[in-house]
């Protein structure tokens, strides 16, 4: 069974994403953006490397109560071809998925290794953290500069704004 090197796991978040969610933090990321909420997790050798259905063992385990879970870290999208079956069991079971990316929408789509990823996820909160745009009033986002969206098999079907 494939692993993911997990930095960390939420039961229960209302803060990552909308409604009642589970949040995996996966290790790695390449943007190293000033300022970030998880530098820890930045690094590809940080947190432990889980096997996929202890993970999914762990989603289950919260149902029905969640909504869905959330990719965060780290950069989800470092390790998208290890999430990909997972992602599969997830959307299997009814549940949403958002992911955060330091990643754009496009910078994601000229990566063909990226869109399998991209198809299965729900929401997509993109772009680097920038400390200068750092903002409280937007909801689920850091900086001012990242965006939602509501996916679609992988294209955009709306920007969402939240409150």
């Amino acid at each position: 069974m494939s692993t993911l090197k997990v930095a960390g796991f939420l039961e229960h978040s209302t803060v990552n994403g909308e409604g009642f969610r589970s949040v995996l933090f996966l290790s790695g990321c390449l943007h190293h953006c000033p300022g970030c909420h998880n530098p820890e997790m930045q690094s590809f050798e940080y947190g432990d490397d889980v096997p996929i259905n202890v993970i999914l063992a762990k989603i289950k385990k919260n149902l029905p109560l969640i909504d869905g879970i959330t990719l965060s870290g780290g950069d989800p999208f470092e390790q998208a071809t290890s999430l990909i079956l997972l992602l599969k069991e997830v959307k299997a079971l009814g549940l949403s998925i958002w992911a955060y990316t330091g990643y754009t929408y496009e910078q994601l789509l000229q990566e063909p290794k990226f869109k399998p990823m991209l198809e299965l996820t729900d929401v997509l909160v993109d772009g680097p953290f920038i400390k200068a745009l750092k903002t409280d009033t937007k909801k689920y986002v850091g900086s001012s500069n990242q965006r939602i969206f509501k996916l679609l098999n992988g294209q955009i079907e709306k920007e969402l704004f939240f409150s």
